[in-house]
């Protein structure tokens, strides 16, 4: 399973949830982690692999690609200027608070610096895929729609075809590899009760496909491209959440709560060898940032 597709299934198992993984995910979309044994040689290519993720959807012209280039520079440059230092902070404070037992309320705090950064990055990458979309003609845009169509077709029938206990059975094995990935193997008790957690898990794979379907046929809609439709995206995009019924945040919500609770316990029960571990992943983090921000400079 590619990183992609590993945050594509936390995302099947609650979209909200996410939340709790948002730091390494933003590191996925800007450092590829995972990808490959070397953060910084993923880091310092982004300018060739951002554009030749987009044309898995869609195939650009020669004069487009050149164009995203150019657009994706200075979006690059400020991200290495100006986002990279505000981790290396985050790092240093969790560092910090990891002397003592965490609080709920302090994750809940990562949490919110974890999308404010999510935030960020997004504005900026939508600035420069709304430019890209005013440049493709009629036949790239069917094409790119028919991408999303079918990728959407191939979630459906991978996820929900999956019984109650697969389910499960798919999300103890995430939020487990998740854990160990930066804990190291866990204890008994600590197996149980990520178990626990996931279990008492609400399932929502048929609610963010169905969220998603409807996103992309509003964006089929946006995208035929009527006078201000460029705002509309980006209107879709932002307030993503605001169009989402109350039942369905309440049922993500939820099983933030439950995943944050786990992170807070298992995290506070760490052995000293998973402790080690964790700063180590962590160290190896701000090392791999420190590097890549002098090598901007």
């Amino acid at each position: 399973m590619t990183t992609t597709e590993r945050y594509e299934q936390k995302a099947l198992i609650s979209p909200s949830a996410l939340r709790c993984f948002r730091f390494p995910l933003l590191l996925t979309v800007f450092l590829f982690l995972g990808a490959c044994s070397s953060t910084t040689f993923i880091y310092n290519r982004l300018g060739f692999l951002l554009p030749w993720y987009l044309e898995r959807y869609v195939d650009l012209h020669r004069d487009q690609a050149r164009a995203l280039d150019e657009q994706l520079e200075p979006v690059l440059h400020w991200h290495r200027r100006e986002e990279l230092p505000k981790y290396i902070a985050f790092l240093d404070s969790l560092a910090v608070d990891l002397e003592e037992p965490l609080t709920l309320e302090q994750i809940l705090v990562y949490a919110d610096t974890f999308e404010l950064a999510w935030y960020r990055v997004r504005d900026r990458g939508l600035d420069v895929l709304l430019t890209l979309g005013a440049s493709l003609d009629e036949e790239q845009i069917d094409e790119f729609l028919r991408s999303l169509d079918k990728q959407q077709l191939k979630y459906e029938r991978k996820y929900l075809d999956r019984s109650d206990e697969e389910y499960f059975e798919d999300a103890e094995d995430e939020i487990l590899d998740s854990l160990e990935d930066y804990l190291g193997r866990l204890s008994p008790e600590q197996r149980a009760e990520a178990k626990r957690s996931a279990r008492a898990l609400e399932r929502s794979d048929h609610v963010w496909l169905r969220e998603r379907a409807r996103w992309i046929d509003t964006l089929r809609q946006q995208l035929a491209r009527a006078p201000g439709w460029q705002e509309e995206v980006r209107y879709s995009i932002v307030h993503w959440e605001s169009d989402l019924d109350p039942d369905t945040m309440a049922l993500y919500d939820r099983n933030t709560l439950r995943i944050q609770r786990l992170i807070q316990t298992v995290v506070n029960t760490r052995t000293e060898k998973q402790d080690r571990r964790l700063r180590r992943k962590l160290e190896g983090f701000r090392e791999d940032l420190q590097l890549l921000i002098e090598q901007g400079d």
